[in-house]
């Protein structure tokens, strides 16, 4: 099973909320990478708050840790409005949603992360509110139960999630900006990683933060966390400042290599190459070989290891590229790639 301390996962450590929450950007100014939905959001939000009104519900799909949650944050304050936050897991039943959505003030934000995973009850009970800005509530039980109608203040939905497929499309077609945010490229995260250390006063060069985001699988959340391991290797085997040699000492006792991978994408990409010649392999093949179960493997580990280039998904399963046999220094073998 995919172990809860893994340096490079994408999911947040409950002891690093803190952390997170300071070093959030609270302006689209501050808010570093994926330019192209910037300048859209902004162009919406201004036009909002020109026409004083809410902004249209929007939809952030993309990898864990790119910043859903900071753009929802970013938002309400953009509007110096409350936020609400939840889950779609949380949200069990409309009394839930009720409870939330009748606390609501004009331009509020209300955040649900997860979204897909909402329950269809709950799904469907938001159309009404997301439509109109008003909830129908059952009052009583049989014969006697009746409708009411509840206005809602008008709000902004946000709802991010992890698998944008996993939505319905009613709930889809009910949002009025959509945006998707990929991988971030090195040299952005070399922006975050200068801006984290200079809030949390820590010195780094920049070559050094290069080297870190070289290492951060395209991903905020996990630039901060290696920032914050190099740092303790600096505090204990050196002066306390972060350079190459330290980020690499650090990265070495972290088991991550040069691209970002951990022991488990190397034995992820060797299982396939060693016990199946490279693939082409179904998910479940891999799964059963690795003793892990698919949705991590999918969910966790593959989408960097595609974007990266070391992996490829086949109608017949998965491939180890080129880049893959290299990195792990086995010789490629061209003619295990006649079905890629």
């Amino acid at each position: 099973m995919v172990s809860q301390n893994r340096i490079t996962t994408t999911k947040i450590f409950p002891e690093e909320r803190d952390l997170e929450i300071a070093l959030r950007p609270k302006t689209l100014d501050e808010f570093i990478g994926q330019e192209k939905l910037k300048q859209n959001l902004r162009v919406f939000i201004e036009s909002a708050k020109l026409r004083n009104v809410s902004l249209d519900h929007c939809l952030f799909s993309g990898p864990p840790g790119t910043g859903k949650t900071t753009l929802a944050h970013i938002i309400a304050h953009e509007f110096n409005t409350e936020i609400k936050v939840t889950s779609g897991p949380a949200l069990e039943k409309t009394g839930d949603l009720a409870a939330v959505l009748t606390s609501l003030q004009f331009q509020d934000v209300f955040f649900i992360d997860e979204i897909h995973r909402m329950n269809h009850i709950v799904e469907e009970a938001l159309y009404p509110v997301m439509e109109e800005f008003k909830m129908d509530i059952i009052v009583g039980q049989g014969p006697n139960a009746k409708i009411v109608r509840l206005p809602i203040a008008r709000f902004t939905l946000v709802g991010a999630t992890t698998r944008s497929g996993l939505l319905s499309a009613p709930l889809r077609s009910r949002f009025g900006i959509i945006e998707n945010l990929g991988f971030y490229t090195p040299e952005e995260l070399q922006q975050i990683i200068l801006r984290s250390a200079n809030i949390l006063d820590i010195k780094i060069s920049k070559e050094a933060s290069y080297e870190i985001a070289l290492r951060s699988r395209g991903t905020p959340r996990i630039a901060n966390r290696l920032l914050s391991r190099v740092r303790d290797f600096a505090i204990v085997k050196s002066d306390g400042v972060i350079d190459i040699p330290i980020v690499k000492q650090a990265m070495t006792a972290l088991g991550i290599d040069e691209y970002g991978l951990d022991d488990m994408d190397r034995k992820i990409l060797s299982t396939i190459i060693e016990k199946f010649n490279g693939g082409p392999v179904g998910i479940e093949t891999i799964s059963v070989a690795l003793n892990e179960e698919i949705d991590t493997i999918s969910e966790v580990y593959e989408p960097y290891l595609i974007q990266a280039g070391f992996l490829k998904r086949t109608p017949r399963g998965r491939v180890a590229t080129e880049l893959a046999y290299k990195h792990l220094g086995i010789k490629y073998k061209p003619q295990q790639q006649e079905l890629f």
